[in-house]
């Protein structure tokens, strides 16, 4: 495996309140090469698009990295300067988020908002930029992309505005791409082409991707490797087939025994007892030993780090049962 683009080592981030600190990321660890796609998925709650914030520099306030570090091509950069970041983040890290109309401006038309990108971070001509626009709407799939360069967000349908955003994002070809639920508000069929485009520009721009979703479905499709997060921290990482047909940690188990299978034949899905615990009252040991049909009396006591689980030592899992 190439070295990582992304490392993200022991990230812990807090939000300080009148009752305490919270702690809603607790020492995640994960890489993404280039040209890899890495899924995070879990409930709601569990982290996922803050840990995409972090990395882009967006943490609302209070919220602030409080552990740890984070790394894009051996920089660190969770200590740069707002000023620094806000370069590095449009230039180098492009970001693609759930509801694209609050990723583009209403006000101004497609291709002055690709443009004025492309001019932003890249040292090309006004006529440079426009050609690289109208390209960029052609790779990610907009049809008559010329003449669509002078429409407004709300002219083009859902499916299209999220192309437009990817192309937003690719715009001043940067090496991270860090995708929020791309595809949670498209049509099946859409999403299906959202990622098959997503697939694609990875593999072509040798681009590291980092997919948050709640979708085992788009996990399975789309990801090289999947992150499983619970309660801020991470439960379970590994190559995808791996953590999909045979999950180690109990929660894991959980998340796949919920999805309906086709050919199976069940009356009643698996189901998880309990919730997810709230930030101000994460148990000891095991954050998820209380909904745990396994657990044993060290889960709720010590805290497992993440151990190597897989028969080939690519999976890893932060709990006890598979301890040596």
């Amino acid at each position: 495996m190439a070295a990582p683009l992304l490392e993200v080592r022991h990230l812990r981030v807090e939000f300080p309140g009148r009752r305490g600190t919270l702690r809603a990321l607790d020492d995640i660890s994960f890489g993404i090469a280039p040209g890899e796609i890495l899924g995070v998925v879990g409930e709601s709650g569990a982290g996922k698009s803050l840990t995409g914030a972090a990395i882009i520099g967006l943490l609302e306030p209070p919220g602030r990295i409080a552990g740890g570090e984070i790394r894009l091509a051996g920089q660190r950069i969770d200590n740069l300067p707002p000023e620094a970041m806000r370069a590095l983040r449009g230039r180098h890290i492009g970001a693609i988020f759930q509801d694209p109309l609050t990723s583009l401006n209403p006000l101004y038309t497609v291709g002055r908002q690709l443009t004025e990108t492309i001019r932003t971070h890249l040292p090309v001509d006004a006529a440079e930029a426009r050609r690289r626009a109208i390209a960029l709407l052609q790779e990610t799939g907009i049809p008559a992309a010329e003449q669509r360069l002078a429409q407004y967000p709300h002219q083009f349908s859902g499916g299209m505005r999220q192309r437009v955003v990817i192309a937003l994002a690719l715009a001043a070809e940067p090496r991270l791409i860090v995708a929020d639920e791309p595809t949670t508000a498209l049509d099946v069929s859409i999403q299906a082409q959202i990622i098959a485009l997503l697939q694609r520009l990875c593999r072509e721009r040798g681009a590291a991707v980092m997919l948050v979703t709640h979708d085992m479905g788009v996990i399975a499709e789309a990801c090289d490797r999947v992150a499983v997060l619970y309660a801020g921290r991470m439960a379970e990482i590994g190559p995808v087939a791996d953590v999909i047909h045979r999950p180690r940690h109990p929660y894991t188990v959980g998340l796949m025994g919920a999805i309906p299978a086709m050919d199976e034949d069940r009356e009643r899905l698996l189901q998880i007892d309990g919730a997810m615990p709230r930030l101000g009252a994460i148990p000891p040991g095991c954050a998820f030993h209380p909904r745990c049909p396994q657990a044993l009396a060290r889960c709720r006591s010590e805290r497992p780090e993440l151990l190597e689980a897989g028969a080939n030592q690519a999976t890893r899992a932060a709990c006890w049962l598979v301890a040596p």
